[in-house]
């Protein structure tokens, strides 16, 4: 599949459904368009999108509803037929309504190349070496799909063929969560227009939206930035202005001093990772504090880095940490008493941290510390240590809100890690990571990721900004690593070993 050859700037604000309803009728007021030369663009730019994906000698059966997504499908088919596609579409009747935009694109079919479903019988046989187009359903379903649709529905899903939906995989919600039982399309793909949309971020929608790509479709983007979102959406563009150049008689104190607190016995390549990754992440120094047991395998490992020994096998004591822009602590640190006694130490210094690993299981297991996490840290956990954290949830839309009142309860960022890494504000608001793949679920990547945060702390990036830029930079280093690697047999260190390649093109 080359879904990925094309590249496509995403814009970052995520609306609603309502929201981008309303973007489309003030770009048709503004540019003096109508609704179905709107259609026309995203027609096209699926149609675009969908022949860079599939080969000319491929079977395309097209399946529309019978509202505006299926007059989007209806164009597409248009646009296929006559770039000589081979295209068979099937008009989904689950209402006696249609919309004036998909009556407007029926007329301009050639009615020969049109089969009506009105009942199971008429559902075609979907070959698995077929490519579907589904465009039943889009952003505007309130309610789960049933009758004739949920059959048809099925059969896309049974069929095992390659499936683009158009805007949003038909049956799924955009806003809110599906029940288990709701009939919705497991895409291949989706071509989505505008933005993202909110449902596609979530763990318990993955199988619908394995991959979804951005079309830009030329809504009116100064509108759309007024309105209101507290949900956005990390890409290239977005990050690129934090960004600065360095002086041409810049020395490495001005790019701050950041220490990564890390490691014991049998865990020291945690403390190896998060420095390795720091020292590949802009930083002017590097200084490590691990017990004595890691001090060979360190110094010989980064020679880059300064080290401080603390303990034998654990961290025991807390040095004079006055001097350093930034402090990371947790990876692989361990939980016995002697490192709870150090963590504790720590935090009652009041400076603002970078909390992953063991730091994060030390505060689960002694939830007093909640209180005397410093304002302005950054905690990095993944599903389960977040859970230990605050308990279980229902679904992930209230695992996202448990996320956004921690951070605003404590006064911190969190960084949730996962496909989609959400990060959250002391206000409120929630960034998801548009980089990253499944082969980074793997030992030793949240330790990389832990270090490239420290490193952007101590250039003097506040918590937010670094962590937002962080899990960009790591997700995109996975992603390098992934095109030449595999997902199988990448492994944590070739995430540092690709950063170079990331932060590069920001120069």
């Amino acid at each position: 599949m080359k879904v990925g050859s094309c590249i496509i700037f995403i814009l970052v604000k995520i609306l609603t459904a309502t929201q981008v309803h309303e973007l489309d009728k003030y770009t048709i007021t503004k540019e003096n368009i109508s609704s179905v030369e709107l259609m026309e663009r995203a027609a096209y730019q699926f149609f675009h999108r969908l022949t860079c994906c599939v080969e000319k000698k491929k079977s395309i059966s097209v399946f529309c509803g019978k509202g505006n997504n299926g007059g989007d499908g209806l164009a597409i088919a248009r646009l296929l037929l006559e770039a000589n596609y081979s295209v068979k579409v099937f008009v989904v009747e689950h209402s006696s309504k249609a919309s004036k935009d998909f009556l407007l694109n029926l007329k301009r079919m050639d009615k020969s190349k049109i089969a009506f479903i009105k009942t199971a019988k008429q559902i075609p046989v979907i070959r698995k070496d077929e490519v579907v187009v589904d465009a039943i359903f889009g952003s505007g379903l309130s309610r789960a799909v049933d009758g004739i649709s949920a059959l048809v529905v099925n059969a896309i899903n049974k069929s095992k063929a390659e499936i683009y939906s158009v805007d949003v995989p038909s049956g799924l919600f955009c806003d809110k969560l599906n029940n288990a039982k709701d009939s919705i399309v497991h895409s291949t793909c989706t071509f989505t227009f505008h933005a993202p949309k909110f449902s596609f971020l979530f763990a318990s929608n993955g199988k619908y939206v394995p991959d979804f790509k951005v079309l830009d479709i030329g809504l009116h983007t100064n509108y759309g930035e007024k309105l209101p979102s507290d949900s956005f959406y990390i890409n290239h563009d977005f990050i690129q202005p934090f960004f600065k150049k360095r002086e041409k008689f810049s020395h490495k104190g001005n790019f701050g001093h950041a220490l990564i607190a890390a490691g014991s016995f049998g865990k020291i390549g945690a403390a190896v990772l998060a420095t390795k990754a720091a020292l590949r992440s802009g930083t002017g120094l590097v200084t490590t504090l691990v017990p004595a047991c890691g001090y060979d395998i360190l110094q010989s490992s980064a020679p880059e880095a300064m080290c401080i020994l603390n303990g034998d096998s654990h961290l025991f004591n807390v040095p004079d940490v006055s001097h350093f822009n930034s402090i990371a602590v947790g990876p692989g640190i361990g939980t016995n008493s002697g490192a709870i006694n150090f963590f504790y130490e720590l935090l009652k210094l009041n400076k603002p941290l970078v909390l992953d690993a063991d730091a994060l299981n030390i505060i689960s297991e002694n939830k007093k510390y909640l209180d005397l996490i410093p304002k302005g840290s950054v905690l990095t956990p993944h599903v389960g240590e977040f859970k230990r954290l605050v308990g279980e949830w229902k679904d992930d839309i209230e695992k996202l809100e448990m996320q956004k009142q921690f951070s605003k309860k404590y006064g911190v960022v969190v960084v949730l890690k996962g496909a989609h890494t959400s990060v959250t504000s002391v206000d409120g608001k929630v960034y998801f990571n548009s980089s990253g793949n499944p082969g980074m679920a793997k030992g030793g990547s949240g330790d990389v990721l832990t270090g490239i945060i420290a490193a952007l702390i101590a250039q003097n990036h506040t918590a937010l900004n670094a962590a937002i830029l962080a899990v960009y930079v790591h997700g995109l280093a996975g992603d390098f690593a992934k095109r030449d690697l595999g997902e199988t047999a990448m492994k944590a260190s070739d995430i540092i070993y690709y950063l170079p390649k990331v932060f590069k093109p920001f120069e």
